[in-house]
């Protein structure tokens, strides 16, 4: 027994002693230049006399590892990590804890430079409710907006008055990382620079968690971040050379341009800085002739001369976000944002009145009119955002959104005795205010039911918006400008508006589903000076429905439904006419219904090794669909109008894709092709519209890797001649060329841009658009300028942390 007892002794202390002798390895891996940690890197722990592996782990999040219960003995460590050199470290001896010093790697260049050269990605990708355009595939907008980016896709077209449209229509939602943008979206569009986008993401049939506005769909436009522990500053400049053609314009167009981003993303925090500036003005000319009946008085005014535009905007955005720990997250975002445009219409108009029954010419005159419209758009916005993460892996999002724009506007009109241009027949001003303040709560709710994600929430909208219109008209004698009040007004226009979702998705081995259902009760209220106030109650569901079936490792096919409405502007709205050129007057209708819109869609996307393609077939139905129609105020002015005239309808099909046809040759391609018809009635149906057309658009382009570090891109966007409610449009061409070459490892980027490439063959950036009725016919040609010539440089000092991260193992341009 005493025997046992001390053998039971000595093995106890032998395990102590043995127990004493281990000890515990810590330390972390970092980038030698930035110090930061290197997430994942592989650690492999060695005997130092024999080189035998021990044991190996991978570092953490932050780069951190660590070797527990290991023998005291001498140890060296190896550290491994994608793009960088092997690195061996000796473990000093030690007892119980031993904290290493920070192991910096070092970067390979030669590694770097073997990924860059791996697998282009594809320029689309197609998802169950959206097509995901990649901003860097297009050479050709760098240094311009999102608009130049948009130009690419199959859905979007952009007309020669920069009317911005989604499967032809010009009501969409634009989201900004996720987040609804409530002022014109072609204003914020404009304003944001193509070098900052990441992705642009065309959802054409959105769930019931987004808002239902737009009757085409959503845009969202995703930013560049910084990738985890890491930081980036990327810069560009661009400057254009002088302008081939001029038109004999007042003045020479000036283009330049510059942006920055920053951003820092480590340990809680991230935080992002950008701003731009971008001067992009542009010549032309314009080219049109209106007449118009009036009894037996034939009236003729045919107009030749300089169209130009002087524009520049400029930006700044910051966002920070703070994760406390893993279950809370608070986020804030800033935007501010300035877009000026001047446009100079100096025309000649030749004015003949004609007696129809006898031919006798009563009377002629010719004289000079300068029109200059300018207008401002002063955007900023800003957002905070709270996350919670439940135990039960829920979540719940607390977010709240305010927005304000200042949109202002001063037309002058002078008419100048011709030839000569020394006497003043009149002179007017149109000054214009059009303010909006916005803001919005919303509560979102995610929980995963069964197999599923189930999404609910709770959304308030509140929107109002002011608008002063003048029209002064100066007092030869005096020189004082006088208010006109048959063409002046106030308007206020508000919009509340209370919703609520709740959504189910989920994902089998071969199906994705999604189904939802939104209800919103919507209150809108304008008043106009000297009217009665509109008051309009909604009480309405939008139902939403993507369904995506996975038929082999390469076919897939997916169908939706979504419900949506377009709700009308305050210019859309306000009955008085306001003078916006020498023969225009332009107002709406304080009555005028909003859009409601049901759109399905049939596709089907095909995966291959070198690429993918899709086609899906569309079908979109407008009730109380919107349009500017014509009519005749006098004899020399036409009034457009805003007026529900009935339903639309449109058929369509949209494909596109993207293949490698070559190591060094690549090809994009997307076309919609649609017919459009309208049935209905203008001015309370005492005109019958009953209209139809076949519209086809096309955007493509090919690349061409002469090097590794020079590529040469050519692209064509298409647009057919298609149909309105009182007219058609013409054709409109646009054909670009790029040049793009890299340096310093690919730091560096400079690429000459060849925009609207014409040569005097193509025809190309003009456009005729046509409007006539009983007793008024208009046509009007667009010439702007062609052969513009940019050169665009980028430098990036972000692309060794983004390769370094890698382990080893949200109302139309109408309003602008």
């Amino acid at each position: 027994m005493k025997f046992l007892f001390t053998l039971t002794f000595l093995f106890c202390l032998m395990a102590f002693a043995r127990a004493q002798s281990q000890v515990v390895i810590t330390g972390k891996i970092t980038d030698q230049q930035t110090s930061q940690g290197l997430p994942f890197a592989s650690v492999a722990l060695y005997r130092s006399t024999d080189s035998v592996l021990v044991s190996g782990v991978l570092a953490d999040d932050k780069g951190s590892f660590r070797f527990e219960k290991t023998n005291s003995a001498a140890y060296y460590l190896e550290s491994q990590y994608m793009g960088y050199q092997k690195t061996r470290t000796p473990v000093p001896s030690g007892e119980g804890v031993v904290e290493l010093p920070p192991i910096a790697m070092q970067a390979d260049g030669r590694l770097l430079d073997a990924v860059e050269v791996t697998g282009a990605r594809g320029a689309v990708e197609s998802r169950i409710d959206r097509q995901v355009y990649r901003a860097g595939a297009f050479l050709g907008s760098q240094g311009g907006t999102a608009v130049d980016v948009l130009k690419n896709t199959p859905s979007v077209t952009v007309n020669s008055e920069g009317d911005i449209m989604l499967r032809g229509s010009t009501g969409f939602l634009v989201l900004v990382n996720g987040k609804p943008v409530q002022t014109d979206p072609a204003v914020v569009l404009n304003q944001i620079p193509a070098n900052s986008i990441e992705n642009v993401e065309i959802i054409t049939s959105p769930s019931a968690r987004y808002d239902p506005d737009g009757k085409s769909g959503i845009i969202n436009i995703t930013i560049k971040t910084v990738d985890k522990n890491s930081q980036s500053l990327i810069v560009n400049v661009q400057g254009g050379v002088p302008s081939v053609h001029t038109y004999d314009n007042l003045k020479k167009p000036q283009r330049f341009g510059a942006d920055a981003a920053w951003g820092l993303k480590t340990g809680k925090w991230e935080v992002n800085l950008s701003g731009s500036y971008l001067r992009n003005d542009i010549t032309g000319r314009r080219i049109g002739d209106v007449n118009t009946t009036i009894g037996d008085v034939f009236t003729s005014f045919p107009s030749d001369g300089e169209r130009s535009f002087k524009r520049y905007n400029y930006t700044a955005r910051a966002s920070v976000s703070f994760t406390a720990d893993p279950s809370n997250v608070v986020s804030a975002g800033f935007y501010k944002g300035y877009r000026f445009q001047s446009r100079r219409a100096d025309l000649v108009y030749n004015n003949t009145k004609t007696n129809l029954e006898t031919g006798q010419n009563l009377g002629r005159i010719t004289y000079f009119n300068s029109n200059v419209a300018q207008k401002t758009a002063d955007v900023m916005s800003g957002n905070l955002d709270y996350l919670h993460r439940f135990a039960n892996k829920s979540e719940l999002t607390l977010s709240g959104l305010i927005e304000s724009a200042d949109l202002d506007g001063l037309t002058t009109n002078i008419n100048l005795s011709e030839p000569g241009r020394t006497h003043t027949l009149q002179s007017t001003r149109n000054p214009s205010q059009n303010p909006l303040n916005a803001f919005r709560l919303q509560a979102d709710y995610v929980a995963q039911i069964g197999k599923g994600k189930l999404e609910t929430g709770y959304q308030y909208r509140n929107q109002e918006q002011k608008g002063t219109f003048q029209y002064l008209d100066q007092n030869l004698e005096t020189g004082e400008f006088v208010l006109v009040p048959q063409f002046s007004s106030r308007t206020r226009l508000v919009n509340h508006i209370h919703s609520l979702y709740g959504q189910y998705s989920g994902k089998s081995e071969k199906l994705e589903y999604s189904g939802g259902l939104r209800y919103e009760y919507a209150t809108r209220q304008f008043t106009a000076e000297g009217t009665d106030k509109r008051n309009l109650d909604l009480s309405n569901f939008f139902p939403s429905a993507q369904l995506q079936y996975r038929f082999s490792k390469s076919w897939r096919g997916k169908v939706g439904y979504t419900r949506r409405v377009q709700r009308a502007t305050n210019n859309e709205l306000n009955p008085y006419p306001e003078r916006e050129h020498s023969e225009t007057l332009e107002s709406g209708d304080p009555d005028i219904l909003p859009e409601f819109i049901g759109q399905a869609e049939l596709g089907v996307v095909k995966e291959f090794e070198k690429g993918s393609v899709f086609a899906t077939l569309y079908n979109q139905r407008v009730k109380n669909v919107v349009n500017r129609v014509n009519s005749v105020y006098n004899d020399s002015i036409v009034n457009r109008i805003y007026t529900n005239a009935g339903l639309a309808t449109s058929w369509g099909v949209e494909v596109g894709g993207n293949a490698n046809l070559a190591k060094w040759w690549q090809l994009y391609a997307g076309a919609n092709v649609y017919r459009y018809a309208i049935e209905g009635g203008l001015f309370r149906n005492t005109v019958v519209v009953n209209s139809s057309s076949v519209v086809y658009s096309l955007n493509a382009n090919t690349t061409f890797k002469i090097t590794p570090a020079l590529q040469v891109q050519w692209g064509i966007s298409y647009l057919s001649k298609r149909v309105t409610a009182q007219g058609e449009d013409s054709r409109f061409v646009n054909p670009s060329l790029s040049v793009k070459k890299s340096f310093l490892k690919g730091k560096l980027a400079a690429t000459l841009q060849w925009q609207n490439m014409d040569l005097g063959i193509v025809g190309a950036n003009q456009q005729r658009i046509s409007t006539w009725g009983r007793d008024f016919y208009t046509t009007t040609n667009y010439i702007q300028e062609t052969d513009i010539f940019l050169i665009n440089l980028s430098y990036n000092l972000n692309q060794l942390t983004k390769k370094a991260k890698l382990p080893a193992s949200e109302f139309g341009d109408r309003e602008f």
